[in-house]
Order: C-alpha cells, then sequence, then structure tokens
C-alpha cells in the first residue's frame, strides 16, 4: 500500500512505480469521464499511460465479477489504483458546503446528483465534482490479504474479484473522509465485511456446530446483519442534525450551551482512540441534541444504538440513513447476540464511535438509573481481543431546563402505560415542542474513561481472569455514570422546583423562595458543583421570579395572586412531575442529606462514644438502603466524603457529637441547609409504604410484584388524603420497582412463615429514618421563619 497518491507522486516516480491500472469507481457516464480526464492530466495519452478500468459503485452484476476475474488472471503483479468522483454541495455565503434544507425541498442530493445534473455541474460549477484517489495496492498484496481472511484466490477467483472491488471501494470512503472532514466517515460496507472476516467465520462455525445448520444459515445470518446495518448517507448527516434542531429549537434556545474547554479535548480524544459517547437517557430529544452539537462542531456523528421500537413509518428509514442501528429489546436469542457482538466488535476495530444511552432506557424520575453492560460488554470483548489498543469511554451529560414530556414521565408513575411509538405519536411529540418556552439545553463531556486504564492491556492478567474482567467492566460501567451524573449542571428550574417541593405543597412568595435559596446557592458552590451561568441570577428576586414565571407558563407551579402578594405553589397533581427536576441534581445534595439523617439516628444514643459510633453505622446502613436508587463510591471513599462533609458544615462536629451536652437540633442549626426533606424523604417514604404492603400482605408463595405496586398505589393515595406522607412525590411506580428491589435484597420476599414479621421489621426501620428527616424539617422550617423574620425587620 503506497504513503502517497499518485497525484503527489512525480512523473519519473510515476514512471518508475510499474504497471498501474486505475480503477474507475463510478455511478454514471459523467463520473467515469472525469476520472478519465483527470488521468490524461496526471499521465498523459501515450502508450505508457495506465488503462482504465471501469468498476460499478453500487452493487457488481455477475458479469462484472466474471469480467473483472479474467482480468486480474491476466494483469498479473500490477499496481490498483482506485479513483472515483465525490460531489460537493455548492459554497454557501459563510464558505460552509453543507446541505441545506431547502434543497431537499427541490428534490436534490448534493453528494449524489442525478446524470443530468451532474453534467450540469460539470460545465458550471466543476470545482463540486472532485476526482479522488484512494490508496493504491498490488495484486499481489491483495492476494496476501485475501488469504490472510481465510481464503484461496485460486479456488475462489469470484470471492477474489468481489474482494477487490470491496477494497477499492474502501479506499475511496477513506480519501473521501480526507475531502470531507472526519464528521463524514461512514461505515457503508459493514455488512460484506463482517461476512468476509476470518474472526466472524471462526465464530459463526462454533455457533454452527451448537444450534445447528437450519437455526443459522446464511440467510438468516444475512438477514439479522441487514437489520442492524444502516445506509449512512453524506445527504443525511448534514440534514438529521439540522432537523433535530428544527424540532427541538422550536421550544428552546437555539444556542446549546456547551464547554468550549471540553469540546477541545473531545476533539483530542477522537484524534487518538475511537470514542464511545455513553450518556444519561432523559428525554427523546437526547439523539439529536447530542448529534446537533457534535456535527455544529465539526466533530463525526457515532453510530447511534436505538431500540428497533423507533424503526417506525418513514422515520425509521430517515434514522437508520443517519447512522441509527437498531437492535432488538431481547438479545437472548444465542445467533443474534453473537451477530451483535461481532457488529460492535467490527465497528470498534475499525475505529468507528459509537453511542447508546448506558442506562438503556429513558429515567422518567430525572435521576440515573443503573447501567446496563450488555453493549459495553461487547466492545470490551472486542478490546480484550486485542482488536484496538484502547477504547475512551466519553461521558455525556445532557441536561434541559423543562421538558413537555415530564407530563407523561408523571402519569407513568401513578401507573399509567408507556405511549406506543408511530407516526401519531411522532407528530404529538413535534408539536408539544411548539408549545411552550422550555428554556435552555446542557450538554457537558467531562473526562473520558480509559478502557486500558481499567481493563488492562488486551490480553493481559485481567482480560484472562473471568471474574477479575467482570468486575472491571462493573467499575468501568459505574466510573462513567459517575462522571455523567457529576458533570450534570444545576440548573434554575431544577433549584427553584426542589425548594416549592421542600414546602410540601404550600406557597411562598418569590421573596421567600430567593431567601430560601441564598444558603443552598451557597453550599453548592462550596462543593465546586457544576452550575448552569444563569444558576447566580438566583440570588435575586428578579431572578428567582423569572424562573417561577416559566414554571408558570408550563403549568408545573401555580400563581396565585393574593391580596397583599404573588404566591407560588407547586399543587399536589403537578408533585411527580416537578420532581423530574428536582431529581436531576439530587446527586449534589444525597451526601449532606445522609450526614443529617445519621446525625438524627446517632442522637438516640446516651453516651458521646456511643452516637459517634451509630453515627458511622447509619452512615454505612443509610448507603445500603439508597444503592438502588443512587450512585456510591467504594465504602473506603464513601466515608472519606462523609467525613469532608461533615468538616465543611463544622470542622469540630465529632466533639460537638460526643459531648455530654449535645443537643441535635442545635448541631443541625449549624448544618443549614438542611437538604434531607427534600432529597431523600420521598424514597424512604417509598420504601416505607411498599413495606407495610408487604407487611400486610398475608399469602404464602412467591410475591406478586405488579400486585404489591398496585396496592402500594392505592395505598399511597390514601396516605396522602391522610396527610401522613409528606407530599405526592413517593407515591410512584418507579420508585415502588425500587422498593421492591430493595426488600428483595434485604431478604423480604424470600417466602417464609416469618415473611410479615420481616416486612413489619424493615417498615420499623424505614418508619424510624423517616421520623428522622422529620425532625429536620422541622429544624429548617424554624430556621427559615426566623430568617424571613430577620428580613423583614
Amino acid at each position: 500500500m503506497s504513503e502517497r497518491t499518485v497525484s503527489e507522486r512525480t512523473a519519473s516516480e510515476r514512471t518508475v512505480a510499474g504497471r498501474l491500472v486505475v480503477f474507475a469507481v463510478t455511478r454514471t457516464a459523467v463520473e467515469e469521464r472525469l476520472v478519465r480526464d483527470r488521468v490524461r492530466q496526471l499521465f498523459g495519452d501515450g502508450p505508457d499511460a495506465p488503462e482504465v478500468l471501469g468498476v460499478p459503485r453500487a452493487k457488481a452484476s455477475p458479469a462484472d465479477i466474471e469480467g473483472l476475474r479474467v482480468r486480474l488472471a491476466e494483469f498479473g503483479d500490477v499496481e490498483l489504483l482506485p479513483m472515483g468522483v465525490t460531489w460537493l454541495p455548492s459554497e454557501h455565503t459563510d464558505g460552509e458546503r453543507k446541505v441545506r434544507l431547502r434543497d431537499l425541498a427541490r428534490g436534490h442530493n448534493p453528494y449524489k446528483p442525478t446524470p443530468r445534473q451532474q453534467g450540469a455541474i460539470a460545465r458550471k460549477e466543476p470545482d463540486r465534482g472532485r476526482v479522488t484517489e484512494g490508496a493504491s495496492a498490488s495484486v499481489a498484496t491483495l492476494r496476501e490479504r485475501y488469504v490472510e481472511s481465510g481464503k484461496d484466490p485460486a479456488a475462489d477467483a469470484d470471492g477474489f474479484a468481489r474482494f477487490v472491488i470491496r477494497r477499492a471501494r474502501l479506499a475511496l470512503q477513506r480519501a473521501e473522509a480526507q475531502l470531507l472532514g472526519p464528521q463524514f466517515k461512514s461505515a457503508k460496507l459493514v455488512k460484506d465485511e463482517i461476512l468476509a472476516n476470518k474472526h466472524f467465520q471462526a465464530g459463526l462455525q462454533r455457533i454452527r456446530l451448537e444450534l445447528g445448520p437450519d437455526a443459522t444459515s446464511e440467510e438468516k445470518v444475512e438477514e439479522i446483519l441487514e437489520e442492524m446495518a444502516t445506509g449512512w448517507g453524506r445527504l443525511f448527516i448534514d440534514v438529521y442534525p439540522r432537523v433535530g434542531r428544527a424540532v427541538f429549537q422550536r421550544g428552546f434556545d437555539p444556542t446549546i450551551d456547551t464547554d468550549t474547554t471540553e469540546i477541545s479535548r473531545l476533539k483530542q480524544t477522537l484524534a487518538e482512540r475511537p470514542v464511545i459517547f455513553l450518556w444519561s437517557h432523559r428525554s427523546n430529544l437526547d439523539t439529536p441534541v447530542l448529534a446537533a452539537s457534535l456535527h455544529e462542531n465539526g466533530l463525526p456523528l457515532p453510530h447511534m444504538f436505538a431500540g428497533i421500537n423507533m424503526s417506525f413509518g418513514p422515520m425509521g428509514a430517515i434514522l437508520r440513513r443517519s447512522g441509527v442501528i437498531f437492535i432488538r429489546r431481547s438479545i437472548g436469542d444465542p445467533l443474534y447476540k453473537f451477530l451483535l457482538k461481532e457488529f460492535v466488535g467490527y465497528l470498534a476495530e475499525k475505529r468507528f464511535n459509537l453511542s447508546w444511552s448506558i442506562e438503556g432506557t429513558r429515567s422518567r424520575t430525572g435521576k440515573m438509573l443503573p447501567p446496563k453492560l450488555g453493549l459495553l460488554s461487547f466492545v470490551a470483548d472486542a478490546y480484550i481481543e486485542g482488536r484496538s489498543d484502547d477504547i475512551a469511554l466519553q461521558p455525556v451529560s445532557i441536561a434541559f431546563d423543562q421538558l413537555h414530556e415530564v407530563g407523561e414521565y408523571a402519569e407513568y408513575a401513578r401507573g399509567g402505560k408507556k405511549a406506543a411509538e408511530g407516526m401519531k405519536w411522532l407528530y404529538g411529540f413535534i408539536k408539544a415542542q411548539g408549545q411552550g418556552n422550555f428554556g435552555k439545553i446542557y450538554i457537558r463531556y467531562p473526562e473520558p474513561v480509559s478502557m486500558r486504564s481499567l481493563m488492562g492491556p488486551p490480553n493481559g492478567e485481567i482480560a484472562q481472569d473471568e471474574a477479575r474482567r467482570a468486575l472491571a467492566l462493573q467499575k468501568m460501567a459505574f466510573e462513567v455514570a459517575w462522571r455523567i451524573n457529576m458533570a450534570m449542571p444545576v440548573t434554575p428550574t431544577a433549584l427553584v422546583t426542589a425548594t416549592l417541593l421542600a414546602t410540601q405543597g404550600a406557597a411562598l412568595t418569590s421573596r421567600q423562595v430567593t431567601v430560601a435559596l441564598s444558603q443552598v446557592l451557597d453550599y453548592l458552590e462550596n462543593l465546586a458543583a457544576p452550575l448552569a451561568s444563569s444558576v447566580p441570577n438566583l440570588r435575586a428576586e428578579a431572578g428567582v421570579e423569572q424562573v417561577l414565571r416559566a414554571l408558570a407558563a408550563s403549568g408545573i407551579v401555580t400563581r396565585v395572586e393574593g391580596a397583599r402578594d404573588v404566591v407560588w405553589l407547586i399543587g399536589p397533581d403537578k408533585q411527580l412531575a416537578a420532581t423530574f427536576y428536582r431529581n436531576s441534581i439530587i446527586q449534589f445534595f444525597q451526601l449532606g442529606a445522609i450526614c443529617e439523617i445519621a446525625l438524627a439516628l446517632a442522637a438516640r444514643s446516651d453516651s458521646g462514644t456511643k452516637r459517634l459510633e451509630r453515627f458511622w453505622r447509619a452512615v454505612d446502613r443509610l448507603r445500603d438502603l439508597l444503592k438502588f436508587d443512587f450512585y456510591f463510591q467504594e465504602k473506603s471513599v464513601y466515608r472519606e466524603q462523609i467525613a469532608a462533609q461533615m468538616a465543611m458544615a463544622d470542622p469540630g462536629w465529632e466533639a460537638k457529637l460526643t459531648a455530654a451536652d449535645f443537643d441535635i437540633r442545635t448541631m443541625l442549626r449549624g448544618r443549614m441547609p438542611l437538604v434531607a426533606p427534600v432529597s431523600l424523604r420521598p424514597f424512604f417514604e417509598a420504601y416505607g409504604i411498599v413495606a407495610d404492603v408487604l407487611a400486610h400482605h398475608g399469602a404464602a408463595g412467591p410475591i406478586d410484584k405488579a400486585q404489591v405496586t398496585k396496592d402500594a398505589l392505592a395505598y399511597g393515595e390514601q396516605l396522602i388524603a391522610q396527610r401522613r406522607v409528606a407530599s405526592a412525590d413517593p407515591v410512584s411506580a418507579l420508585l415502588f420497582a425500587t422498593g421492591l428491589q430493595l426488600a428483595d435484597n434485604q431478604g423480604v420476599l424470600v417466602d417464609g412463615p416469618d415473611r410479615s414479621e420481616r416486612a413489619a421489621r424493615f417498615e420499623q426501620e424505614l418508619r424510624e429514618i423517616t421520623e428522622a428527616v422529620a425532625l429536620i424539617a422541622a429544624v429548617s422550617t424554624e430556621v427559615f421563619t426566623e430568617q424571613m423574620r430577620a428580613a423583614r425587620a
């Protein structure tokens, strides 16, 4: 393979290079003419000029294969130079050559003009039809590569001819990517390349021995690969981000809030290694927002994995052409699992960038869900097999000031069903984007995670130890999720809704909200939490009122015109929807809230030494109880973080906790703002409702989780009516699901005559925690009341 294209060599170098045959990989007579003109320009018309052999750009016919087979046998060892024509859009006034939406309206594809359009372009805008050269290779080298793939060119001359055509097309793809930019790197020949891959064929043989030839027929293999394959096209690479932008900016600020330093680092990462973009899924806008952010910064679009439920109507075809890979929701079929693994491994090996939600589904609560390891394990396997030196896992945090989808999420939390995707759903989704002003969109690209740093070198010690490999994979996924979580921008919407939710439905003036937020802002600044640029505006009443008006316009907040003041509240019917915004920043309060609850529980001990011991026992126990809803670092690091949180509020906290005159209210007052009531109380209340239902579940046998959830929803509504829970927030099927998971983990669901007693003990433990939170809430209310009196004075 030559290091320079033929056109970059001198005339004498081209002569010395030996016999050359140009592969004119073209679609039309115009393209072939342009290639021949370029060959004449380079080599002249003399007898030593290379032969130009036409090769179809599209699928080769049997006649094409037969003709090439004969010529390859005649050539001997010649150098083959692929040449083709790349068509570019017109240069616009801003200097860009990109497809505009008006091109689509006219039915034009500037990257693939019709033969008639090509002729006109060649005459009037010749700079739009660029003749490109791929790297050349000798026939002998190509034969060696074919043998390396496990094939015999002498025994399979037709197969070798197809291989040569495929290599020529790939060489031109690389040349076109250099011309067009990295954002146009595509994997058009994935299926053919995988089927011809020696590694793939060896694996397929093993699967055939296991499942039998009927279950692994060539037709089934090709059908599944075709289902996964994308029809990636330059037109859609240009258009998809623009169409996505046209949808989301109907309701959002057109400027996506990004960090220029992070963009620069991402460009460097993409230049060095293949990248997997992993993001937390909050909205169906996530993928178009990510695509727009990358494309508008001149970065390549990754192949995005999506559930096959999104492949409906024309949308499915459009998304496939935009690089989306649709996969089945269940991958239990061994053949499908093998093919998906090979598909992902091939893309990683060829340095194509990939993207998917690390949670595998949308978070309808606003907080991150546990990571799913399926696709990530396939990439890790490819790395361990030595198919890539390293792979960068790029965390992506996407946040929205508001989302119209929160109403749907609240309904789902009440036990409603997810709406099926389809054209009617798509129309409603797009329409809803234009029915309000939803504020800004934020996207952050924190420091990437190196697969090599956690998995060790390919075929190293970790790779050879299955248990260590599984542990490394879990740590890797956790680290990515942790970085996503901690990079999530704190938005004004999240802070204001959190403040109003803390009142349990009571109304506040904008002045009261401002006072309540002042210490919260100090707390977040001390933590160095990532604040949206508009958050400092909340220190002024005018800034708070602006956010309140926006939330009132979307129906989350109710504005009440009083005789003296305007007051604002979140009613019971909107509390579940509002929790989505609060939960998006809850990770910045979870450690502080655990400190508060552990102090309140420790205060029940008599002696100072026992209080300190009980404090740390409570710290560990709270971590264990919250592990299915929150991310925590390793236990030793977690304890260090708790100690740092305690010291940040009061460096002398241990001495005060162990003092004979210790008073819990005094200590809590010194920790303002108190965050447990607004952050963790709903979770413990939800777990408590589940435990109560289980305690009254008299039937023996396996627990019917669906029925328990149904009973918990009904019981929760009773508790709301009786004001026995702080708000509607904990009465959520989504929180009950993790409550059941926790109960199972704690051994509560195990069948036996004492199951009700076990559930009752569990419910009692949770009640003690909620009572501790109630004490914290009472102290917080006292301090807030004093602050308001002082402000009025």
